[in-house]
């Protein structure tokens, strides 16, 4: 099923695809559709709303290709930096670059939602601790970048800098999230092409390298990584990161 969290009539609605069409779920609504143009599209968390993200987890260099595109050695453990929850947008949004900056990129990432309290999880019980999925692009201005290995605040934690969505995919309805093809367009041009088999460290490594030492609650993401293909993104550029079986998430470029 695909889930989504969208705002419309001045309330904040959960609601599902359905033939083309968004099903309202919230009670006093329950079944009415809506289109896609019709409302506002909001980061589609964790279907119960208290299980708001507490820990956003994403990684870097997790794809030797891009590894190998910074001109970087492909890391041995995940790399990995925390972010905030104002970072976190929704699909066809805007996503601030702040004046005078030469270099802002889009990153096209699987996210991973976890859907129950995961503590010392092996690694072949990991599916069992995932909601779902859903596309992310999680820019980076690289403008910030001190070192790869620890990208500072101001590189990957301002707000608007990561759309998310439009949909949450439950994990049964993704048969296997580790060969999925994900591609980046901007103003209608592909520029970025990759698949989830070629990740470093993938869902279930990841899932029990957190754990191993931390404990990730229903609603924590953990952003996976993104292949090669980055380019500059100017004010106006119309971005759409979409990954197989999860949607195209559209986003455009604002001067901030």
């Amino acid at each position: 099923m695909k889930r989504a969290r969208i705002a419309w009539a001045g309330a904040v609605h959960e609601a599902v695809e359905r033939e083309g069409r968004l099903e309202l779920l919230t009670p006093a609504f329950s079944g009415r559709l809506l289109s896609f143009d019709e409302v506002v599209w909001l980061p589609p968390l964790h279907p119960m709303p208290a299980h708001r993200p507490r820990t956003i987890l994403a990684l870097g260099l997790n794809y030797a290709d891009h590894a190998r595109e910074l001109a970087f050695k492909a890391p041995e453990e995940p790399l990995a930096f925390l972010k905030g929850e104002a970072t976190l947008i929704g699909h066809r949004a805007y996503t601030r670059r702040p004046a005078g900056v030469d270099f802002m990129h889009y990153e096209c990432e699987l996210a991973v939602v976890i859907g129950r309290t995961a503590k010392k999880v092996k690694r072949d019980d990991a599916y069992d601790f995932v909601a779902g999925y859903c596309v992310a692009n999680d820019y980076a201005i690289r403008d910030y970048l001190e070192n790869w290995y620890r990208p500072n605040l101001r590189v990957k934690n301002r707000d608007t800098c990561t759309p998310l969505g439009p949909w949450l995919v439950d994990a049964a309805d993704v048969p296997d999230p580790m060969k999925l093809a994900l591609k980046t367009s901007v103003n209608g041009q592909l520029t970025q092409s990759g698949n989830t088999r070629d990740m470093i460290f993938d869902v279930p490594r990841l899932i029990e390298y957190f754990t191993s030492f931390m404990t990730l609650s229903p609603g924590d993401l953990i952003l996976t990584g993104t292949p090669d293909g980055v380019v500059d993104c100017r004010p106006g550029d119309r971005v759409v990161t979409e990954i197989e079986g999860l949607g195209a998430l559209e986003n455009t470029i604002d001067e901030g």
